[in-house]
């Protein structure tokens, strides 16, 4: 493994408030977005994801005063998604504090809006988040879903995250409907196939429980670790996990 492995808390927000559910629904409150990025800063993550995870199903900007309140508390870098549609919105969360956004459903439906963003802000800028779900009569046997996880779309996963690294952009984050928040383990084969299809970074997200699934997903091809239940809730301790992978023999981050 070339590139060290990164961290990355998830701060799911509705409402200003950091949340979290099970496969997209069973939503409960996990806290402040300020004071709980203040504390992954603290606690050694490396990078954090901030979605506002009804921004695009309510048909609203992303709520650009918690990504200031957030910008002035991190300390590392932060990638803010929900509610990103074009370049003009990526150009207001960029202004108001983040380091990299995400796009996810917007860029499924008009995809040119990925390469207009990679000229814009750079490749290293632009993470595409890709939402899917087992569907056995596709090729790869997964789906892209959009509107937070709400609507099948009928495209072939792995081809959709072909499309978009043809793109250029930097980081592909696909998160599996059916392990978002059961702890239960990555989707495994997402991340392999992606990673050998695509030269961006994947990022593991969806389904992390224990210290074990971490490894497998840096095995089948993750660079940055994604989660948030197992954080938010304190079943496992970002240095303690950090620990654990190095006792493995994977280099991460500092």
């Amino acid at each position: 493994m070339n590139k060290p492995i990164s961290i990355m808390p998830c701060l799911d927000m509705q409402n200003g408030r950091v949340v979290k559910g099970v496969h997209f629904v069973d939503i409960r409150d996990a806290g402040d977005p300020v004071e709980c990025a203040k504390a992954y800063c603290r606690a050694g993550a490396d990078e954090l994801a901030l979605l506002d995870i009804t921004a695009t199903v309510e048909n609203r900007p992303t709520m650009l005063e918690v990504v200031k309140n957030v910008a002035k508390a991190a300390t590392i870098p932060f990638t803010v998604g929900g509610g990103v549609r074009d370049v003009a919105s990526a150009a207001e969360v960029m202004d108001a504090g983040a380091d990299k956004v995400s796009v996810s459903s917007a860029a499924f439906r008009t995809p040119e809006i990925i390469p207009a963003m990679v000229a814009e802000f750079g490749p290293e800028k632009i993470t595409v988040a890709i939402d899917v779900d087992v569907n056995e009569s596709l090729p790869s046997g997964y789906e892209v879903y959009v509107d937070g996880g709400r609507t099948a779309t009928g495209a072939d996963a792995i081809e959709w995250a072909k499309k978009v690294d043809s793109y250029g952009v930097s980081v592909i984050l696909p998160t599996s409907k059916a392990g978002d928040g059961a702890k239960t383990g990555y989707d495994l084969p997402v991340i392999k196939a992606m990673a050998e299809a695509c030269s961006a970074t994947i990022v593991a997200s969806g389904g992390a429980g224990t210290l074990e699934h971490f490894y497998e997903a840096v095995e089948a091809g993750a660079t940055v670790l994604l989660a948030a239940s197992v954080f938010h809730f304190h079943m496992i301790d970002i240095q303690e996990l950090k620990d654990y992978l190095r006792g493995r023999g994977v280099q991460v981050m500092s």
